[in-house]
């Protein structure tokens, strides 16, 4: 098997963090979307990365149908078992997705329209909705003491997104969602390699 990556990318991060911790065996394939090349649009039709190439199956993506086929090819491994449980590491994992795919439209706005016509109240509404999520996980982080599961990984890929690309106007005022990374990187040292980088 096989994934298409960017090392800037937090849905890559996310599934790769969460294929090394389960042990699963994958070939890391940096792709540049922007040039959409032919492994990337014949395995995706939309363009978009992760996509996890399988010899003779067919493609999987996005990082949350990634995720799902880790957990049945690691036996169960990366959600918990009780419908209670796995639906709040969902739930966690669904909110830190929802809150970095506000940053990433901040980030395509200022990136990909010229400056003149860049549209504030959009930023500020996405912005607004990144606020309102991360002040809700200051207050409601998920246990993280023995076992890991996919809210974890997708909240580890939020906060090394927020550090690449929002370094300083996301900490301050949040102390324990600030410091989380270093528990987790407890039970999952290769954080800072894995997580989002330019």
């Amino acid at each position: 098997m096989k994934l298409l990556y960017s090392p800037a990318s937090p849905y890559s991060a996310k599934c790769r963090m969460a294929a090394r911790h389960l042990g699963i065996a994958i070939d890391e394939v940096k792709t540049d979307t922007n040039a959409e090349p032919a492994e990337l649009v014949d395995n995706n039709p939309l363009g978009k990365i992760p996509v996890l190439i399988r010899d003779g199956e067919a493609p999987i993506y996005d990082s949350v149908a990634i995720m799902h086929f880790l957990d049945r090819e690691s036996g169960g491994k990366l959600y918990p078992k009780k419908d209670d449980k796995r639906t709040e590491a969902e739930v966690m994992e669904a909110l830190c997705d929802g809150i970095t795919d506000c940053l990433l439209a901040i980030m395509y706005e200022r990136r990909f329209r010229p400056a003149e016509i860049v549209h504030q109240p959009w930023i500020d509404k996405q912005w607004s909705k990144v606020v309102r999520g991360l002040d809700y996980l200051e207050n409601n982080l998920p246990k993280t003491e023995k076992k890991l599961n996919g809210g974890h990984f997708a909240l580890a890929a939020l906060i090394g997104y927020l550090d690449l690309r929002f370094a300083g106007q996301w900490a301050d005022g949040r102390p324990k969602l600030a410091a989380w990374p270093e528990t987790f990187s407890r039970l999952f040292p290769e954080f800072e390699a894995m997580k989002s980088s330019a």
